[in-house]
């Protein structure tokens, strides 16, 4: 592990002022970068501890939302009564995702933020674009079954390996972000993490300096909330395929379809033309089929991943039947 310098902030602005300096990297719980410490693929020059930030709440706003603050452990978010009651597609992708001490670690900014999980990445003697821009990715004729067949260029096929923001996706969540200078921004957490295009170093839109705040669920909707997670073994793995859905129905026809994947692309994938596809009509087996062709029509494998593929299609057909009581 490379040494580094390690401040602790006192306040938000000067947690933002120490790592608007270069090669400088905020830690609150470490679940994900502390293990990339010791592979040597990250090595900051300052480590800057955020842990003592009044940022770990959850409270329910005026609207009838929900700020969970960036250091809330996924634990805490988990077994939130709120959570669990009004957005329980949060709380099981948590449960679904990590061990119980990580659980009890990690942090919901730390969470959005953790990198991918490719062997390439990871094995600092492996070329990765991403790790090491220019240097080729590996996985492209390699060893690719965990790996992406949307969103991919012919610089990174990573996938984003979590479960939380896949369950944000679907819930269309909100990420409170700060800066140095006191500037406040939000951004969807459909918009928050990037495609690999050219510069598949950048994986989300965060801006040196920047510190995420807090992510703000919207008031509650009706419907049924769905997390599935097919990996595997059913202990801790990465997800091959997962689905995140809120569906609602109303006289027979469906009325909601927010659906989020993960496992498939380089961030919680989410297309609203699947949603367009199903609102309004009544479920059969037909309509699953043309919800997966939109999801999958760009759809492309790299040989080991190649059964992502109708995986996700019987995933994405399972999890509608689901929750709209139709017999496949």
């Amino acid at each position: 592990m490379k040494p580094f310098d390690l401040q602790r902030a006192d306040s938000l602005t000067h947690a933002s002022q120490l790592c608007s300096e270069r090669n400088a990297k905020p830690i609150g719980g470490g679940a994900n970068l502390v293990d990339l410490l010791k592979l040597e693929v990250e090595r900051p020059d300052r480590l800057v501890d955020i842990n003592r930030l009044p940022i770990a709440g959850i409270e329910r706003m005026d609207d009838g939302g929900l700020r969970i603050g960036a250091l809330a452990s996924n634990t805490a978010v988990a077994v939130d009564d709120d959570v669990r009651s009004q957005w329980p597609v949060l709380s099981r992708a948590i449960l679904a995702g990590a061990t119980q001490q990580l659980r009890n670690r990690a942090t919901t900014g730390g969470n959005l933020c953790q990198r991918t999980r490719c062997y390439y990445f990871t094995n600092i003697d492996q070329p990765c674009n991403k790790r090491a821009p220019g240097s080729g990715c590996g996985a492209i004729d390699g060893v690719a079954r965990l790996h992406a067949v949307l969103g991919t260029s012919d610089q990174c096929i990573a996938t984003y390996p979590g479960d939380m923001a896949v369950a944000l996706s679907a819930l269309d969540a909100q990420v409170e972000i700060a800066s140095a200078n006191d500037r406040h921004r939000t951004v969807p957490v459909r918009e928050f993490h990037r495609l690999p295009g050219d510069t598949p170093w950048k994986d989300n839109v965060l801006e040196q300096g920047e510190v995420i705040t807090a992510v703000t669920l919207p008031k509650p909707v009706s419907g049924r909330q769905i997390y599935r997670k097919v990996r595997e073994r059913s202990s801790y793995a990465f997800a091959l395929v997962s689905v995140a859905a809120i569906i609602d129905m109303a006289d027979g026809l469906i009325t909601r379809a927010d659906l989020a994947f993960g496992g498939l692309a380089h961030k919680p994938w989410h297309d609203p033309r699947i949603a367009e596809a199903l609102i309004g009509k009544s479920p059969h087996e037909a309509l699953f089929d043309k919800a997966a062709d939109i999801l999958l029509e760009d759809a492309q494998g790299y040989g080991e991943n190649d059964f992502k593929i109708p995986l996700a299609l019987r995933t994405l057909k399972a999890v509608l039947a689901e929750a709209t009581g139709v017999q496949l």
